[in-house]
This record gives C-alpha cells, sequence and structure tokens, in this order.
C-alpha cells in the first residue's frame, strides 16, 4: 500500500476505497495543504438510490470526516439522457417532473450520511441542470468539441462494449460523457471543485474532465476511483434473490435493510465492516478474526451499524430485537414485513405477497420441499389462511413475514 502523507488518501488506503488515482503524489500533497472540495454524480432514474451506491455515498463521508468538502452532484441534466457506461440498452426517458421528484426524495438519505451547511468542511448538492439546460448547442461543441476524438471515445468501455455486443448506442447517449467532462470543468469554476471520485468503471469519464478543465482553464484536477465492490463468491454487491436493497425506507424497511447486512458472507465482513461502518479499524480487525459461529456476533454489529448510519439507532435496534425474537425465540417480530388480509388468503400469494419469494413458480416449488411454514407448522400445499390475527409466514429458515388482520 502506498504511504500517504494526508489524513484523506490515508483513510480511503486504510478501509480499501482505492482503485486508481490519477496523480497520488500531486493530490496527497494537495489534501495536506488545503480542504479540497470533492464530488460523485449520481444520477436520478428513481425516487431512491440502492445499496451499490453506497460505497460512493461512504467515500464522500470519509472526505468529511478527513476534513474535506464532499459535494453531491445530482444529475439533473445528465438523467434526461442516461449514462450508457454497463448498460445493454438505452435507459427509459423520464420527464424533467420526474426527475425532480426523484431528487428530492434521495436528498433524504445524503442527509443521515453527511453534514450540510455554508462551512468550509459542508457537504452541498448540486444539480447539473443548472448548467447543462442552459448549454446553447452551437457554442457548447465549438468550444468544448474539438477536445475530444470520436477516435478515443469508441476505446472507452461504455461504447466499445455495447458496439461489440451489437447493441444499438444512440447519439444522444454517445454524448453523456461529454456532458460529464463538462461537469468537473462547471463544478471547477463554480465551486473550486479539484477532485472526482466514483466507481472503476468511471475511470474514463472522470479522465476526461481533468483534461478538458486543464486544457480550457489550465486548471490542474484529480480523480479516484474505487475498485468493483463484489462479494466472495464473486457475485455484484447488493445484487438478491428479491432484487435491489434499497435506501429509502419507504422502498425497503429498516427490519430488511439489517437482514441484507445479517446475511453476509463470513468471508466479507471484514471489508464490509471497513467500507460501510465508521467502526475503529482494530476493532474491525478483532470482529474479522472471529471463527466458527461467532462470526455471526461480527455481522450483528455489521448490520446494527450500517443501519443504525441510514435508519437511525432507534430502528436498528428494533430491527435487531425482532430478528432476535424470531430466530432465538420462534415469536413473531414487530418488524417483519407484513401483509394485511381481509379474510383468508393462500399460500402461495402470501409467500409472493409477503416478498419472501419472487415469483408464484418459486413459492409451489418452496412448498413442494417442505420449505413453507406457517406458524411454526410445514405446509405442504397451497393452503388457504384464515387471518383473524396475526400469522407468522416462513420461507426457509431464515425469511419471515406476517400477515396481519
Amino acid at each position: 500500500m502506498t504511504e500517504f502523507q494526508s489524513d484523506l488518501l490515508r483513510l480511503l488506503a486504510e478501509r480499501g476505497y482505492i482503485h486508481q488515482v490519477t496523480d497520488p503524489e500531486g493530490l496527497d500533497a494537495l489534501a495536506r495543504k488545503e480542504i479540497v472540495p470533492g464530488y460523485i454524480g449520481f444520477d436520478a432514474t428513481g425516487p431512491s438510490l440502492h445499496v451499490g451506491s453506497l460505497v460512493q455515498i461512504m467515500l464522500l463521508r470519509r472526505m468529511q470526516q478527513a476534513g474535506h468538502k464532499p459535494i453531491v452532484l445530482m444529475g439533473g441534466g445528465t438523467t434526461k439522457i442516461g449514462d450508457p457506461s454497463g448498460k445493454d440498452e438505452s435507459r427509459r426517458l423520464l420527464t424533467p417532473e420526474t426527475i425532480n421528484a426523484n431528487i428530492a426524495s434521495i436528498r433524504r438519505v445524503f442527509e443521515r450520511f453527511l453534514t450540510f451547511g455554508d462551512g468550509p468542511t459542508d457537504a452541498i448538492m448540486a444539480d447539473n441542470a443548472d448548467w447543462l439546460d442552459a448549454l446553447q448547442y452551437i457554442p457548447f461543441l465549438r468550444d468544448v468539441g474539438p477536445h475530444f476524438t470520436i477516435n478515443r471515445m469508441l476505446t472507452f468501455d461504455s461504447v466499445r462494449l455495447r458496439l461489440e455486443r451489437e447493441q444499438p448506442l444512440t447519439f444522444l447517449e454517445f454524448n453523456y460523457m461529454i456532458l460529464q467532462a463538462y461537469d468537473f470543468l462547471e463544478l471547477s469554476r463554480r465551486a473550486a471543485c479539484r477532485l472526482q471520485l466514483g466507481g472503476s468503471d468511471q475511470w474514463g469519464n472522470i479522465v476526461n474532465g481533468i483534461e478538458l478543465t486543464r486544457r480550457i482553464d489550465g486548471t490542474q484536477l484529480y480523480g479516484v476511483t474505487t475498485p468493483l465492490i463484489t462479494t466472495a463468491d464473486g457475485g455484484k454487491m447488493g445484487k438478491t434473490e428479491r432484487g435491489a436493497v434499497w435506501l429509502n425506507a419507504d422502498q425497503l424497511g429498516p427490519y430488511d435493510y439489517w437482514q441484507f447486512w445479517r446475511n453476509t458472507q463470513d468471508a466479507d465482513v471484514g471489508k464490509f465492516l471497513r467500507l460501510f461502518t465508521d467502526l475503529p479499524l482494530d476493532e474491525i480487525a478483532r470482529l474479522e478474526n472471529l471463527q466458527g459461529a461467532e462470526i455471526n456476533d461480527a455481522k450483528k454489529v455489521l448490520a446494527d451499524a450500517a443501519t443504525a448510519m441510514l435508519h437511525g439507532e432507534e430502528a436498528a435496534a428494533a430491527a435487531a430485537e425482532s430478528a432476535r425474537r424470531t430466530f432465538e425465540e420462534g415469536a413473531a417480530g414487530e418488524a417483519l414485513p407484513t401483509l394485511k388480509v381481509e379474510g383468508e388468503i393462500g399460500l402461495v400469494d402470501a409467500l409472493v405477497g409477503l416478498g419472501l419469494v419472487a415469483s408464484k413458480k418459486e413459492a409451489r416449488r418452496l412448498i413442494e420441499q417442505g420449505g413453507a411454514r406457517v406458524d411454526g407448522e410445514t405446509a405442504g400445499e397451497d393452503v388457504a389462511i384464515k387471518v383473524a390475527g396475526d400469522v407468522r409466514i416462513s420461507a426457509g429458515k431464515k425469511k419471515h413475514g406476517l400477515l396481519t388482520h
């Protein structure tokens, strides 16, 4: 590991956030000398980000912890186009009204992780629609276009991979990388931003912004990317059988969020504690070295800390207690996913409605294999369940839900 002198890069390196840095010595020296404003962009394609964005959110939190200024850039403008990185097809175009509503919804999550305000290290939120919507097309092409060659743009993964798979790439999407580079130029001018951070797939886009700003304004900018966060079995972090792990509570409740972290694979506990909690590194080292059944204690610490950071201490404690009662005492915890039922419901519909399985086909297979239970009793067929009070439905040993009257 490179021996960094600045608190910022040392913190990022120690906790496993660094994949690439454009000019490590230059950024390290700058971060020692002054407060560095740095940004990450987030497009507003839905009302909530998911846990796959959490590394980037935590990066901004680490910046603030190290005494620097985080800038959350919402893609009010670029969301109207769509980032082709890692995509096989064009993004569905959203109305400006929907995009603005999504930004307002997403902001609530950032307020959990960052301190916003007017101070030198307080976070700010910007929206690239403020400058992209106002661009005049021909002057923009004359000023910015000459700094990009089609030859080089075709070598970027976001373009090359789409073309190799013979998937269409629209001219609209092809413009995305130019606009993202322009964002860095604008933030450099408007907020003295000197650093862009992002996932490893954003390296080319970040370098574009650095080069564009150097050519037009002569300003030195820097970039840091994070490694792709995968699970021990090689899967993409945040992908589950039940779909995306959303950060907004109205799309995924604290109990299910707690369970996501509790179900972390043994080999990932240390890495996730470093990336997604504020626990001291020596405590993390102790926890990740626990053996056998004791590693479950480390997973509970991870689940408690990650849930408290997003949803608050009370919600995390309630989720942990509900899990304890459900799994250790066999009781029905109040924070379990619930489904209100008038009268009765079939077991297949109950399993799907509670989100314990993804489809009716999966529910029937679970029942046939003896993995479905109603109030602790195995159900061998799609029984009709009368719901006069709370009824606990289980899918296997770890997934539970409540039918309520």
